[in-house]
């Protein structure tokens, strides 16, 4: 399947404002780009693009007094297919596990394992590990917060989620991780373009997406607590250990977010409602 995806996002700003913008199609994708997934900023700025630790693209740039807008629209192939369902996926022990994963087992800034872990182990200490365990704590947060674009919060943590019971899919996704770390499974968050492909209506505003994968069976698998079923299209631009490390913006300076507009199509397919 094709997909056509992209963004327009415009900031003011009081004063010139340092920014990191993570805003690319992550480089495992970039071989199933059609169209050049390019940039475009108003007005024009110097640019500086890096690989940060955990192999993601960024964008340095400085914005300067008033309005920036970031844009993109481009074209990418896609094979289709549903998320990976492998319930025979087994959970590593601490000795077994990668150097590189270690990480995804500490707790984080919007992932605090201190204050779950007594939580995790009462709900899923009894269960079988592996996929069937993360299945379980997917199900678990899937039920336990509700969803709506009025509840997002920036600064809420998984704590502050399972508490309040409402959040938005970052707030599904911080949680799952949270439970996760704490029941030693490696997880890490994820964030990209995931389009309505495959589902009936009534469909939501365009916007980004947050899920993620956990560390099983030697592979990285991705799950979803917000919609909690597989899903088709997914284009990923990021991973990091939370919402810190793969934030769209981070502005070293007040600015206010003015416009943002995001589309994930499948190309050649019939139009909602039709």
């Amino acid at each position: 399947m094709k997909i056509r995806a992209g963004y327009e996002i415009s900031y003011e700003c009081p004063q010139p404002t340092p920014m990191i913008l993570q805003l690319s199609v992550h480089p495992s994708r970039i071989d199933d780009l059609l169209t050049w997934d390019r940039m475009l900023i108003d007005p024009p700025v110097p640019v500086h693009t890096y690989h940060d630790g955990f192999g993601n693209f960024c964008q340095v740039l400085t914005a300067p007094t008033g309005r920036i807008t970031m844009a993109t629209d481009f074209v990418i192939q896609d094979a289709g297919d549903l998320d990976v369902f492998a319930p025979e996926a087994e959970q590593h022990t601490l000795e077994q596990l990668p150097s590189d994963c270690l990480v995804y087992l500490l707790g984080s800034r919007y992932c605090e394992t201190d204050r779950l872990s007594n939580l995790a182990w009462s709900l899923f200490g009894h269960l079988p590990k592996g996929w069937p365990l993360v299945q379980a704590i997917c199900d678990y947060v899937h039920n336990r917060i509700m969803f709506g674009y009025e509840h997002a919060d920036p600064t809420m943590s998984a704590w502050e989620a399972h508490n309040r019971g409402r959040g938005v899919c970052r707030d599904y996704a911080h949680l799952a991780i949270a439970l996760c770390r704490c029941m030693n499974i490696p997880a890490r968050y994820c964030t990209g373009y995931l389009g309505d492909m495959g589902t009936a209506p009534p469909y939501g505003p365009g916007d980004f997406a947050a899920w993620f994968e956990a560390y099983l069976g030697g592979k990285w698998y991705t799950f979803d607590p917000r919609n909690n079923v597989p899903r088709v299209g997914r284009i990923l631009m990021a991973r990091g250990r939370d919402a810190t490390d793969v934030a769209i913006v981070t502005s070293f300076g007040l600015c206010t977010l003015s416009g943002f507009k995001v589309i994930t199509e499948e190309i050649g397919a019939n139009p909602p409602g039709s």
